[in-house]
């Protein structure tokens, strides 16, 4: 076999291979994986990602109301409020639609206890969208090893913001603040 055949060979395969998965990739849409370090019990790992699970039906059905609330009343990420999110969403589903997101997580873990437990959600994502004016559908969000923070609010899991609560830790630069989940 010579070069030129083991490249078409190779491409040909690497097609097939992604038709495959194809059909899977697009339906994951939260996974853990068997490499995801799982420090809760299996009913926590359930009701975290059933969060996410509302959260990308309240996304995909632009329902503002169903998305904010999963979002804690004191929320807070790098100087934004609830409030301030709920500009953020509304604006994107003025601007969007067709909305999904994905995420992998890597490391899920509770820190703290009773009214000070909060579960760490190490992720890696993107929030895809179609605009509305040109047709495009293109990632509106993405993140890489980024810590989802929830915390228990009236009995189920809310989106926090960042840990440190009114602190706002300075990001390296290039990173952009990520503050949908």
């Amino acid at each position: 076999m010579n070069v030129r055949s083991a490249s078409i060979l190779g491409i040909a395969c690497l097609g097939v291979g992604l038709w495959a998965v194809q059909p899977f990739l697009a339906n994951a849409k939260t996974q853990v994986t068997g490499s995801t370090i799982q420090e809760v019990d299996s009913q926590t790992t359930k009701d975290l990602l059933a969060t996410f699970e509302q959260a990308e039906q309240a996304m995909q059905a632009q329902d503002l109301d169903g998305i904010m609330a999963l979002y804690a009343d004191d929320y807070y990420y790098h100087g934004l409020k609830k409030a301030d999110i709920r500009k953020v969403w509304a604006q994107l589903f003025e601007h969007y639609k067709d909305l999904e997101s994905f995420h992998t997580f890597s490391v899920i873990r509770t820190v703290g206890t009773g009214s000070k437990l909060i579960a760490e959600m190490t992720c890696t994502g993107v929030v895809w969208g179609t605009a509305k004016n040109t047709k495009l559908r293109s990632p509106v969000d993405s993140w890489y090893e980024e810590v989802h923070f929830l915390k228990k609010e009236n009995g189920r899991w809310r989106i926090s913001g960042n840990a440190g609560g009114e602190s706002e830790p300075i990001l390296p630069f290039g990173t952009a603040p990520h503050p949908l989940f």
